[in-house]
Protein backbone atom coordinates (compact mmCIF):
# COMPACT_ATOMS: atom_id res chain seq x y z
CA UNK A 1 0.00 0.00 0.00
CA UNK A 2 1.24 3.42 -0.64
CA UNK A 3 0.20 6.23 1.57
CA UNK A 4 0.52 9.92 1.89
CA UNK A 5 -0.26 11.82 4.89
CA UNK A 6 -0.30 15.70 4.23
CA UNK A 7 0.15 18.38 6.93
CA UNK A 8 0.25 22.05 7.54
CA UNK A 9 3.14 22.23 9.50
CA UNK A 10 6.09 20.40 11.39
CA UNK A 11 4.59 17.74 13.90
CA UNK A 12 0.78 18.60 12.62
CA UNK A 13 0.84 14.95 10.84
CA UNK A 14 2.60 13.37 14.21
CA UNK A 15 0.00 14.70 16.34
CA UNK A 16 -2.49 13.23 14.24
CA UNK A 17 -1.81 10.35 12.63
CA UNK A 18 2.28 9.42 13.85
CA UNK A 19 1.10 6.09 15.30
CA UNK A 20 -1.17 4.71 12.17
CA UNK A 21 2.06 6.06 9.67
CA UNK A 22 4.35 3.91 11.90
CA UNK A 23 2.52 1.14 11.51
CA UNK A 24 1.71 1.71 7.71
CA UNK A 25 5.33 1.19 7.45
CA UNK A 26 6.19 -1.95 10.14
CA UNK A 27 3.71 -3.51 7.55
CA UNK A 28 5.62 -2.74 4.67
CA UNK A 29 3.32 -0.15 3.55
CA UNK A 30 5.59 2.69 1.22
CA UNK A 31 4.63 6.39 3.60
CA UNK A 32 5.05 9.85 2.59
CA UNK A 33 4.66 12.88 4.08
CA UNK A 34 3.99 16.22 2.75
CA UNK A 35 4.59 19.37 5.03
CA UNK A 36 3.31 22.52 3.60
CA UNK A 37 5.25 25.17 5.83
CA UNK A 38 8.17 25.14 7.64
CA UNK A 39 6.20 26.47 10.68
CA UNK A 40 8.76 29.22 10.91
CA UNK A 41 6.23 31.40 12.39
CA UNK A 42 6.37 28.60 15.80
CA UNK A 43 8.25 29.38 18.95
CA UNK A 44 11.26 27.59 17.67
CA UNK A 45 13.43 29.71 19.14
CA UNK A 46 17.03 29.30 17.76
CA UNK A 47 16.08 25.46 16.51
CA UNK A 48 15.62 24.48 12.88
CA UNK A 49 12.38 23.07 12.64
CA UNK A 50 13.28 21.52 9.46
CA UNK A 51 15.56 19.26 11.19
CA UNK A 52 13.23 18.54 13.66
CA UNK A 53 10.82 17.48 11.16
CA UNK A 54 13.51 15.41 9.27
CA UNK A 55 14.47 13.64 12.66
CA UNK A 56 10.35 12.73 13.06
CA UNK A 57 10.33 11.53 9.70
CA UNK A 58 13.51 9.09 10.19
CA UNK A 59 11.64 7.83 13.51
CA UNK A 60 8.47 7.07 11.85
CA UNK A 61 10.25 5.70 8.83
CA UNK A 62 8.60 7.60 6.37
CA UNK A 63 9.86 9.83 3.19
CA UNK A 64 9.38 13.64 3.66
CA UNK A 65 8.28 16.03 0.81
CA UNK A 66 7.68 20.02 1.85
CA UNK A 67 5.19 21.62 0.28
CA UNK A 68 7.25 25.47 0.12
CA UNK A 69 4.29 27.54 1.25
CA UNK A 70 5.09 30.34 3.99
CA UNK A 71 3.70 29.28 7.12
CA UNK A 72 0.39 30.85 8.04
CA UNK A 73 -0.69 31.82 4.46
CA UNK A 74 -1.15 28.35 2.53
CA UNK A 75 -3.62 29.55 -0.27
CA UNK A 76 -6.76 27.79 -0.79
CA UNK A 77 -7.00 27.39 -4.54
CA UNK A 78 -5.15 25.73 -7.13
CA UNK A 79 -1.57 26.55 -6.14
CA UNK A 80 -1.73 24.01 -3.11
CA UNK A 81 -4.20 21.09 -4.75
CA UNK A 82 -1.34 21.17 -7.58
CA UNK A 83 1.28 20.35 -5.29
CA UNK A 84 -0.81 17.77 -3.51
CA UNK A 85 -2.02 16.13 -6.80
CA UNK A 86 1.32 15.95 -8.16
CA UNK A 87 2.72 14.14 -4.80
CA UNK A 88 0.08 12.17 -4.78
CA UNK A 89 -0.09 11.05 -8.37
CA UNK A 90 4.04 10.60 -8.03
CA UNK A 91 3.75 8.38 -5.13
CA UNK A 92 0.91 6.26 -6.29
CA UNK A 93 -0.81 6.79 -3.03
CA UNK A 94 -3.89 4.21 -2.33
CA UNK A 95 -4.66 6.19 1.11
CA UNK A 96 -4.33 9.66 2.11
CA UNK A 97 -4.37 11.34 5.74
CA UNK A 98 -4.63 15.30 6.05
CA UNK A 99 -6.20 17.70 8.48
CA UNK A 100 -10.09 17.90 9.78
CA UNK A 101 -11.59 20.49 7.69
CA UNK A 102 -13.46 22.08 10.88
CA UNK A 103 -10.36 23.97 12.44
CA UNK A 104 -9.56 27.62 13.65
CA UNK A 105 -6.19 27.26 12.02
CA UNK A 106 -6.64 28.87 8.88
CA UNK A 107 -3.76 26.36 7.52
CA UNK A 108 -5.29 23.61 8.63
CA UNK A 109 -8.36 24.58 6.74
CA UNK A 110 -6.69 25.05 2.83
CA UNK A 111 -4.88 21.78 3.48
CA UNK A 112 -7.64 19.94 4.30
CA UNK A 113 -9.68 21.80 1.26
CA UNK A 114 -7.13 21.33 -0.98
CA UNK A 115 -6.14 17.46 0.03
CA UNK A 116 -9.82 16.51 -0.41
CA UNK A 117 -9.81 18.27 -4.15
CA UNK A 118 -6.74 17.01 -4.94
CA UNK A 119 -7.45 13.13 -4.01
CA UNK A 120 -10.64 13.50 -5.69
CA UNK A 121 -10.03 10.12 -7.43
CA UNK A 122 -8.74 8.22 -4.38
CA UNK A 123 -11.05 5.73 -2.21
CA UNK A 124 -9.92 6.08 1.07
CA UNK A 125 -9.38 9.42 2.44
CA UNK A 126 -8.82 10.23 6.67
CA UNK A 127 -9.27 13.27 8.45
CA UNK A 128 -7.06 13.46 11.39
CA UNK A 129 -7.51 15.56 14.87
CA UNK A 130 -5.20 18.61 15.52
CA UNK A 131 -5.29 20.31 18.86
CA UNK A 132 -7.14 23.44 17.08
CA UNK A 133 -10.09 21.24 15.48
CA UNK A 134 -12.99 22.49 16.73
CA UNK A 135 -15.46 19.69 15.77
CA UNK A 136 -14.48 15.94 15.45
CA UNK A 137 -16.67 13.15 15.27
CA UNK A 138 -14.81 10.15 14.26
CA UNK A 139 -16.03 6.84 12.15
CA UNK A 140 -12.79 5.48 11.95
CA UNK A 141 -10.18 4.25 14.37
CA UNK A 142 -6.77 2.44 14.01
CA UNK A 143 -5.39 0.52 16.74
CA UNK A 144 -1.52 2.31 17.86
CA UNK A 145 -1.03 -0.16 20.92
CA UNK A 146 2.56 -1.23 19.12
CA UNK A 147 3.27 2.17 17.78
CA UNK A 148 2.04 4.28 20.49
CA UNK A 149 6.21 4.70 21.54
CA UNK A 150 6.93 5.76 18.31
CA UNK A 151 4.66 8.59 17.80
CA UNK A 152 5.39 10.34 21.42
CA UNK A 153 9.16 9.37 20.11
CA UNK A 154 8.37 11.80 16.66
CA UNK A 155 6.73 14.64 18.75
CA UNK A 156 9.63 14.83 20.78
CA UNK A 157 11.87 15.11 18.15
CA UNK A 158 9.63 18.58 17.85
CA UNK A 159 11.42 19.63 21.16
CA UNK A 160 10.71 23.27 20.11
CA UNK A 161 7.15 22.79 20.47
CA UNK A 162 7.06 20.36 22.78
CA UNK A 163 8.77 23.11 25.47
CA UNK A 164 7.57 26.34 24.02
CA UNK A 165 3.95 25.43 22.77
CA UNK A 166 1.02 24.39 25.31
CA UNK A 167 -0.77 23.04 22.29
CA UNK A 168 1.89 20.39 22.05
CA UNK A 169 1.54 18.29 25.07
CA UNK A 170 2.88 15.47 25.13
CA UNK A 171 0.50 14.31 27.89
CA UNK A 172 -2.45 15.39 26.58
CA UNK A 173 -1.28 13.56 23.61
CA UNK A 174 -1.10 10.39 25.60
CA UNK A 175 -4.43 10.60 27.24
CA UNK A 176 -5.73 11.54 23.72
CA UNK A 177 -4.80 8.31 22.39
CA UNK A 178 -6.15 6.25 25.61
CA UNK A 179 -9.10 7.81 25.12
CA UNK A 180 -10.13 7.18 21.39
CA UNK A 181 -8.78 3.29 22.44
CA UNK A 182 -11.53 3.17 24.91
CA UNK A 183 -14.11 4.14 22.41
CA UNK A 184 -12.35 1.92 19.97
CA UNK A 185 -12.74 -0.77 22.40
CA UNK A 186 -8.82 -1.45 22.64
CA UNK A 187 -5.98 -0.01 24.45
CA UNK A 188 -4.44 2.71 22.30
CA UNK A 189 -5.69 4.39 19.16
CA UNK A 190 -6.29 7.20 16.61
CA UNK A 191 -9.34 8.51 15.76
CA UNK A 192 -10.00 9.87 11.88
CA UNK A 193 -13.24 11.03 10.10
CA UNK A 194 -13.57 10.03 6.81
CA UNK A 195 -15.45 11.63 3.64
CA UNK A 196 -14.90 8.70 1.78
CA UNK A 197 -13.42 4.90 2.78
CA UNK A 198 -13.55 2.01 0.51
CA UNK A 199 -13.03 -1.54 1.82
CA UNK A 200 -11.52 -3.62 -0.98
CA UNK A 201 -12.57 -7.55 0.55
CA UNK A 202 -10.96 -9.98 -1.51
CA UNK A 203 -12.36 -13.59 -1.19
CA UNK A 204 -9.40 -15.74 0.09
CA UNK A 205 -8.59 -18.50 -2.50
CA UNK A 206 -11.17 -17.19 -4.92
CA UNK A 207 -9.84 -15.18 -8.25
CA UNK A 208 -10.71 -11.43 -8.16
CA UNK A 209 -13.21 -10.96 -11.24
CA UNK A 210 -11.98 -8.17 -13.82
CA UNK A 211 -14.38 -5.41 -14.33
CA UNK A 212 -14.19 -6.35 -17.70
CA UNK A 213 -15.22 -9.13 -17.47
CA UNK A 214 -18.19 -8.56 -15.62
CA UNK A 215 -19.52 -6.26 -17.83
CA UNK A 216 -19.69 -8.96 -20.75
CA UNK A 217 -21.43 -10.75 -18.61
CA UNK A 218 -23.82 -8.27 -17.94
CA UNK A 219 -24.36 -7.91 -21.98
CA UNK A 220 -24.95 -11.28 -22.19
CA UNK A 221 -28.15 -11.31 -20.08
CA UNK A 222 -29.80 -8.13 -22.10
Amino acid sequence: MKVLAVGAHPDDIELGCGGALRAHVLAGDEVTMLVMTAGDRGPQGLSSRVREQEAAALVLGATLVWGGFDDGSIPTGRESVDVIDSLLRTVGADVVYTHAPHDSHQDHVAVSTASLAAARRTGRILYYQAPSTTSFDPTVFVDIGPTVGDKLAALRAHWSQVLGCPMVDLEAVSAGVRYWGQRARTRYAEAFESPRFVWEIAPAGLPVRDEIDIEAEALQWR
